[in-house]
């Protein structure tokens, strides 16, 4: 028998915030180890393109300071998985000398790992020439060109980059870009606890309070054990359910009983959710099935080019009745008078043209799209090679969003724009351009650790 192994998720996010009560609750549970997700892509490209963090840094050092003091206190690891929120060395190197400053303040010292896992474009190359580089789902093949346009390429590890710095004697690990079961699953495993209920756990465990009735209460401490794993909230105000922990195997998954990690995958098709109390959830019966090729899942992103926007607000009934036609109205003026007066090919630039409170989320599959909205805010993207076309082009645009009509032979009527000056830059857009794996001998091979010591 491998003795059970706690594992604290306090917060779905690190900088998300989370009762420090709660923390102290998971310690005085015994809890081995802190895991916490630091990024996502839930956000998009931007934040790997920039290799810079959605987060504010007062509020991730705000969590950390909680985190490190604590696992100090309770001499247990802290793992941070997906630093900066893309995972790129940048991000890794951003959250360390948060956790050096913190350390020096708390006069503390701690052994810290840091796991890269941003990729050389020219090693990902060579991969690709070696045939271990293959398309998920309709990617289709990987082209160099598509390599080339990368700003920065991430590879998702799974748990042995991480018991490795365990192993070494890292106190705290903050890793680059790590599926979200890792952090969970890493000290169950390197202890030789089942992969099943470790990985299982992990996944219900991502996202903190997620698996509770009260997502917003804080995080979750799973005990994970040779048969199975049980979970209960930290928070005091809150339960875990079958239901609500059974659920979460629906949260960002396509498939509610299987789940794909680089060593393998989760089924969970057999498992059974037992409510042991009020609080408490038991769960049975997940098995893992190991990968006959083990895979790294990259993540690149590359510019589009520089955005601009104009946000107009709308509440003609007489428009807003044939809203389908004006905006097709104002498109055709655009495209009839842009290439001639810029000089640029239709290629060259483009349009976004989304209506909020009609149907900007679902556009043609929103069920009320024939119903005239009450009101509408009209928000138009261009996207241009450079900031200054960019803005040109919807300076150009802006008497048409502001005073266009439906009719030649009609007065000009006049909208509302959110704000003066009307354009907005964003400056430079990015797209994820790489949905691929990489066959690995090891799931260590394209990530780099570095040990030091920190604090006094």
């Amino acid at each position: 028998m491998t003795d059970p192994i706690r594992v604290l998720f306090p917060v779905g996010m690190l900088g998300g915030g989370f009762p420090p009560e709660t923390v102290a609750r998971g310690i005085e549970l015994g809890a081995d180890i802190i895991a916490v997700d630091g990024g996502s892509t839930d956000s998009g490209p931007y934040y790997l393109g920039t290799g810079t963090a959605k987060t504010a840094r007062a509020a991730v050092e705000r969590d950390l300071r909680v985190l490190v003091s604590a696992a100090h206190d309770a001499n247990i690891p802290l793992v941070v998985g997906s630093c900066g929120t893309s995972g790129c060395d940048a991000g890794v190197e951003w959250v360390y000398e948060i956790v050096q400053q913190i350390c020096a303040d708390l006069g503390i010292s701690r052994q810290v790992a840091r796991v890269y896992g941003e990729q050389d474009p020219a090693r990902v190359a060579d991969l690709l020439a070696q045939g271990r580089v293959h398309p998920l789902g309709t990617a289709g093949p990987l082209r160099q060109e598509t390599l080339a346009r990368c700003r920065h390429i991430v590879g998702l590890m799974g748990h042995e980059p991480l018991a490795d710095a365990l192993r070494d004697g890292a106190q705290i690990v903050l890793a680059g870009r790590s599926t979200d079961t890792a952090l969970t699953a890493v000290l169950p495993l390197l202890r030789g606890l089942p992969a099943g209920p470790a990985w299982h756990a992990a996944k219900i465990a991502e996202c903190g309070g997620l698996c509770t009735e009260n997502p917003m209460s804080g995080g979750v401490l799973v005990t994970v054990d040779d048969a199975g794993f049980t979970v209960e909230p930290l928070a005091a105000h809150t339960r875990c359910t079958p239901r609500s922990v059974a659920a979460h195997m629906l949260y960002e998954n396509a498939d509610p009983f299987r789940l794909r990690e680089p060593a393998g995958t989760l089924d969970t098709t057999a498992a059974v959710y037992t409510a042991l109390d009020e609080r408490r959830v038991r769960v049975e019966g997940s098995r893992f099935e190991p990968a006959e090729q083990p895979t790294i899942k990259l993540e690149g992103a590359a510019s589009t080019g520089f955005q601009t926007q104009l946000i107009t607000g709308m509440r003609d009934p007489k428009i807003l009745g044939r809203l389908d036609e004006w905006c097709q109205r104002l498109v055709d003026y655009l495209d009839k008078h842009v290439p001639s007066t810029f000089g640029l090919a239709p290629g060259e630039y483009a349009y976004s043209l989304r209506r909020f409170g009609h149907d900007a989320v679902l556009g043609a599959a929103e069920p009320e799209r024939h119903t005239p909205p009450r009101e509408v805010g009209l928000v138009l993207t261009v996207t241009a090679p450079d900031q200054d076309t960019a803005n040109d082009l919807a300076k150009f645009a802006n008497p048409m969003m502001l005073h266009l009509p439906l009719d030649d032979d009609r007065p000009f009527p006049t909208y509302a724009f959110i704000s003066s000056p009307a354009e907005t830059a964003r400056g430079e857009s990015f797209e994820f351009v790489l949905q691929h794996v990489v066959d690995v001998s090891d799931e260590r091979d394209l990530f780099r650790t570095v040990q030091t010591k920190v604090g006094p």
